[in-house]
């Protein structure tokens, strides 16, 4: 079979095309070279299944926006022709504000994708649109993808995809990808691309047109105008894009001109050019759409649209969140950390493979301290691999999939709708839902997400929520297995804790200075969790588990046992428990407070392991769940925090936590006693 060779041309006569295009594109699909494919879009359009249908490769797939942060890849072979598919972070426009866009933004400068899949979603295709025109402005090879063609069809949505594809230029498909519905198409057109003719730039108000002419000289030369057109370019400028700024400016390039000819033409303008482009392409959005797209009216509002209604509604909202958080503390708590976990550890660990390894070990290592290693206090088997697979994996798979069932029903962005307002109190917006509702699921991936808030402030103070006030579902699973005995106990523990995390969040706000930022997000459909995305999502997450935690786990047993042997451990032990006394804890938790250092879920299965044993009780057992939930964060996410927001920062906050967490506890425990209160 010949190799085909997939050339964009444009007219020799043509100069606009010319100045929109850095040069001739010329793409060879060969048997030595893959085609390189990204994937770009807003968030919630359906990117992780268009990546996960072209590749076949697992990642998690969310109906909720800000899933994919990091750059996933994947590679695949579309009829004997390699190809390579990355999947960026949602973006809603090339002028990037967030982290994510940024990212985004950097593949198509830096990776020279072959070809742009825009995906869009169907049902809101007015809305998406206008970053179309502007891929478009900018020169990449675009196919236009419209996903979830499916719920427009059951929305009486009807799009001339021709006529579509005729006035933007480009090649314009329709999908389902969740469903396989127009994939093999998909492939086979990206193949096949090719240009569909000349797409005419959007004419702006004509003081932005005589600067876009005067820039364009200016930019034609620089590195942004190697990888998308100076047109594009120059109008990224006028929007005061700081990052392609330093990009044009190079290496100490002399931008003195084009500073220049922004600011005139910020002056001349009655708006900042911004929002007038922004407006205009909104424009040509609503004139094409009407053009293409029929809707037939539904009679009457559907059942889903009641009910996305009343989740978004104060009243209503608040009742179906109690009902959600009731059906997983009922899953999680009651049948994961109190009958999965029961069996596991007391009757499988506990009666037949702790006992195997101890007497087998025993009787081949007869040396007690290095048979410790493996079965003493603080073994890899007896403590590590105990508390990993009996303890905390039971949680963790029942978390993940309750958390995956609500993710794809679509119910975290209308939760980010009903709790805005009480976010603006605390200095965040709606927006910040994602990494809280994540962090109860692993605090460490949600620090990685603050990345899609706007600001710096925003990022601070989410980080420092996530912390303090939101336990991980390992953590958290075993809080609801520990105070399980009581239901008053339970409220009483996320009250305090709902307290604690408005609080800080209020003063956080005062005293962090920075700008607020604007919320919006997309809200999808509702939808019946599909039983194949919530099984693939809580495989992935199991799998991450298992690999990236359960070392962690051994690790700690491994240094406790050292720390042990050597007697620094006694020293950490003896040292922390006056501050475990102060706060009215049993001096035994001690140690399960110094494992807290290396994990605090870790830590929380030892509070669990002394509540079995009868040591933690009444109202030592609450304010020791307490604290441990407002402890330090754990290696990894202390890790990640130094990361995104610096050193100096992640020492800031946890050297503010910890002193906090026992400062809680010791009022806490005087209150109760104050007030004459037994749990």
């Amino acid at each position: 079979m010949a190799r085909p060779d997939t050339v964009i041309d444009y007219p020799d006569n043509c100069a606009a095309c010319h100045e929109r295009r850095p040069k001739k594109i010329t793409q060879r699909l060969a048997s030595a070279q893959a085609l390189k494919i990204a994937l770009v879009g807003s968030p919630n359009v359906g990117k992780s299944s268009v990546f996960h249908a072209l590749t076949g490769r697992r990642v998690i797939i969310s109906n909720y926006p800000g899933t994919t942060v990091d750059i996933f890849r994947g590679n695949a072979v579309f009829d004997g022709h390699p190809v390579e598919v990355i999947d960026t972070p949602g973006m809603y426009s090339l002028h990037s504000i967030t982290e994510e866009e940024r990212v985004g933004r950097a593949i198509l400068l830096k990776e020279k994708p072959d070809v742009v899949l825009h995906v869009l979603d169907a049902k809101n295709l007015e809305r998406m649109l206008p970053m179309t025109f502007q891929l478009i402005e900018a020169g990449l090879p675009l196919i236009v993808v419209l996903n979830m063609v499916d719920e427009a069809e059951a929305h009486g949505i009807v799009i001339d995809i021709k006529q579509l594809s005729s006035a933007l230029g480009v090649p314009v498909l329709t999908t389902a990808a969740s469903l396989g519905r127009g994939v093999p198409e998909l492939k086979q057109a990206i193949l096949d691309y090719k240009s569909q003719g000349f797409f005419q730039p959007i004419v702006y108000d004509e003081t932005i047109e005589n600067a876009i002419d005067s820039l364009i000289p200016l930019v034609k030369d620089s590195p942004p105008a190697e990888r998308i057109s100076a047109r594009s370019v120059a109008l990224l400028l006028l929007r005061q894009d700081e990052q392609i700024r330093r990009l044009v400016a190079g290496e100490g390039k002399d931008l003195s001109t084009v500073d220049m000819i922004v600011e005139k033409t910020t002056l001349g303008l009655s708006q900042p050019p911004a929002y007038l482009l922004a407006l205009a392409l909104q424009r040509e959005a609503t004139k094409l759409t009407s053009s293409v797209m029929t809707h037939r009216e539904t009679p009457g509002i559907r059942f889903n649209e009641r009910l996305s209604r009343a989740m978004m509604h104060p009243l209503s909202g608040g009742i179906i969140l109690a009902v959600v958080l009731f059906a997983m503390y009922y899953i999680v708590g009651i049948f994961g950390a109190g009958f999965l976990v029961g069996w596991l550890e007391k009757a499988l660990f506990g009666q037949i493979i702790n006992p195997f390894f101890q007497n087998t070990l025993s009787t081949l290592i007869p040396v007690k301290a290095i048979s410790d290693l493996f079965v003493g206090q603080y073994g890899i088997i007896t403590l590590g691999l105990t508390y990993a697979i009996a303890i905390i994996l039971p949680i963790v798979t029942t978390f993940f999939l309750v958390f995956s069932m609500i993710e794809d029903s679509g119910y975290l962005p209308r939760l980010a709708m009903l709790i805005d307002r009480l976010f603006k109190f605390i200095g965040l917006n709606g927006r910040a839902v994602i990494p809280m509702v994540l962090g109860f699921g692993c605090d460490t991936m949600a620090t990685i997400v603050t990345r899609t808030q706007e600001t710096k402030r925003e990022r601070i103070i989410t980080t420092l929520l996530l912390a303090l006030a939101i336990p991980c579902s390992a953590q958290l699973g075993v809080i609801f297995g520990i105070l399980s005995v009581s239901t008053g106990m339970l409220i009483t523990w996320l009250g305090i804790i709902a307290l604690i995390f408005v609080l800080v969040g209020w003063l956080a706000s005062r005293i962090i200075p920075g700008e607020r930022a604007c919320f919006y997000m997309e809200v999808p459909p509702l939808r019946l969790p599909r039983l194949s995305n919530v099984l693939q999502k809580t495989y992935a997450r199991l799998e991450w588990y298992l690999l990236e935690v359960i070392p962690i786990f051994i690790l700690a047993s491994v240094v406790l046992w050292a720390g042990d042997l050597i007697g620094l451990l006694d020293l950490l032990i003896k040292g922390l428990r006056p501050v475990v006394e102060f706060a009215g804890i049993p001096a035994a938790a001690s140690v399960a407070f110094v494992i807290g250092f290396f994990r605090r879920d870790f830590g929380a299965a030892g509070l669990y392991a002394l509540a079995t044993q009868g040591i933690l009780t009444g109202n030592a057992l609450l304010v020791s769940a307490v604290v441990m939930t407002l402890f330090v964060p754990c290696i990894a996410q202390f890790s990640v925090m130094i990361k995104e927001r610096g050193l100096k920062t992640a020492l800031a906050i946890a050297g503010f936590i910890f002193p906090f967490a026992f400062l809680v506890g010791f009022v806490l425990n005087h209150a109760l006693n104050l007030l004459g209160i037994n749990l």
